[in-house]
């Protein structure tokens, strides 16, 4: 049996693991599926104060609380910005790193930073400390349950969470095992898989659906993370 902690990316919570936690356990595994602060179920909790770092403890505070070892990390999008962090300070608790349509930063980098050129996101016009969902539309979604989940669930994300930098000093290199998965429909974080497709110590795959592969392909998924259990 495999521990997978599942973490979602920017403006909706752990809603968006729905289809993929069932079918993980399902197949014999532990999963945590925490929701970060200011987010989802915990967005009572929004503050100015919430950055970077409140997500990442977020998640190492799940991992600490119920002594969990041997973890298989993913992240979905922004949520490769947090388990980044994590693999970088508790190392030791990782068997395992997933990223999911995800993003990749080094040492310094900020999400904002890693956007394409000519990608910007804007802030709220009542909170210049908040930043309004991408639409449907922006992440190309094309399945009607996808579209109505989203939009009944997503919600202005906390600003400091993009903008600040994540420091990194190595500890991801100590993870024995790292996957890359990227959504082809459309292509999104191709700089990523492309970096990372030739390196030896990962193992990338692509499928064909839009950002929220975790809804579009569960099936799909599911194998993939079975495989990427040590």
């Amino acid at each position: 049996m495999a521990t997978f902690v599942l973490v979602h990316g920017g403006w909706a919570g752990s809603v968006v693991w729905q289809e993929l936690a069932p079918r993980l356990r399902k197949a014999g595994h532990e999963v945590y599926a925490p929701t970060l602060t200011g987010i989802g179920a915990r967005k009572h909790l929004l503050s100015r104060e919430i950055d970077l770092d409140t997500h990442i403890q977020d998640a190492i505070g799940v991992i600490d609380d119920a002594d969990l070892s041997d973890v298989v990390l993913v992240g979905h999008s922004y949520g490769g910005m947090v388990i980044s962090g994590v693999a970088d300070r508790v190392p030791e608790k990782l068997a395992s790193l997933v990223y999911l349509d995800a993003f990749v930063p080094e040492n310094g980098q900020s999400c904002l930073s890693l956007l394409p050129p000519g990608v910007g996101l804007g802030t709220d016009p009542g909170a210049d400390w908040l930043v309004p969902p991408i639409s449907t539309a922006g992440f190309g979604l094309k399945r009607p349950e996808v579209i109505a989940l989203w939009e009944r669930k997503s919600a202005p994300h906390p600003l400091a969470t993009l903008t600040q930098p994540v420091q990194l000093t190595g500890g991801i290199g100590r993870v024995k095992k790292k996957t890359y998965i990227l959504a082809t429909d459309p292509v999104r974080f191709s700089q990523f898989y492309d970096k990372l497709k030739n390196d030896p110590g990962w193992t990338v795959h692509t499928l064909p659906c839009t950002h929220f592969i975790q809804l579009e392909m569960p099936d799909e998924l599911t194998a993939i993370l079975l495989k990427a259990i040590p």
